[in-house]
């Protein structure tokens, strides 16, 4: 059968534009996980496991609401408050796997097709260094497309993310979704308009034991070095003068936004 899971190699690119300018580049890979496939992948490749150790592996602790074999479920229940039928739904998961046992997911993406490929929504998990996670959960509406196929979303940010950007602030997504390439875009925007922007663009790669081999090889404790990289980018900002915000702890460790985009404003209903 043909397989909807697969690698993508690629750079994730931050540009800050103000108080002072700044931006990094890293190459990095991420994973795309059909939920429908994971316990086959599993048992199939000798490099990645489910829910187990392995040199790679996906692990339902680190998504959702922690629950080992109940990420499908939180899914579910999510689209089912957004007003979508989640009967039938197919779930793939953009992210970063464990390497060696090791990962940290500033950003996961979920993409949400009814059974006849239809994307019905997007789910963007945030986490921050302070163990809380966010996800807003948002349906995918004909009106919000761009030109050039693109699915564009906006929201209020909710948690704390980084001591250098305010909490005022909101997500403007632009994703393509993933099929020979893939790109997740972010514009964060503060009362003095654009402030940052964030992205990870990929090409795809099937994922084999093969495949897993030459990326452990070129991207070698690539989680770890994510979780160096943000804090050594942190001093460097500092080093900068960047005003820093005090962590805002959140009411939940773990919460979610259902975000209903209200297409004749073009703004949100929450």
């Amino acid at each position: 059968m043909n397989q909807a899971s697969a690698l993508f190699f690629g750079s994730v690119v931050h540009s800050r534009h103000r108080p002072a300018e700044h931006s990094l580049r890293y190459r990095v890979f991420s994973l795309l996980i059909d939920l429908d496939e994971i316990e086959t992948l599993g048992r199939s490749l000798r490099l990645f496991g489910y829910n187990r150790r392995a040199v790679f592996s996906f692990h339902d602790a680190d998504h959702g609401l922690g629950d080992t074999g109940g990420l499908r479920r939180w899914i579910e229940e999510n689209l089912r408050q957004a007003g979508i039928t989640a009967s039938g739904i197919r779930i793939a998961v953009l992210c970063y796997p464990r390497i060696l046992g090791y990962v940290f997911n500033p950003l996961t993406v979920y993409f949400c097709r009814s059974s006849d490929g239809t994307l019905q929504a997007i789910l963007y998990e945030v986490c921050n260094t302070f163990h809380e996670r966010h996800t807003y959960v948002i349906p995918v509406c004909e009106g919000r497309a761009g030109n050039d196929g693109s699915v564009r979303h906006d929201c209020a940010k909710q948690m704390y993310v980084s001591p250098f950007v305010p909490m005022n602030c909101r997500y403007r997504f632009r994703i393509m979704p993933p099929d020979e390439t893939v790109l997740v875009s972010i514009n964060e925007y503060d009362s003095e308009g654009a402030l940052l922007h964030a992205s990870f663009a990929g090409r795809r790669a099937p994922l084999t034991d093969g495949m897993l081999l030459r990326a452990f090889a070129t991207y070698p404790l690539m989680t770890l070095k994510v979780t160096a990289a943000i804090h050594w980018e942190a001093f460097k900002l500092w080093l900068k003068g960047i005003p820093v915000h005090r962590h805002r702890r959140s009411d939940e460790r773990v919460a979610r936004t259902i975000v209903k985009p209200d297409t004749r404003t073009g703004g949100e209903r929450i």
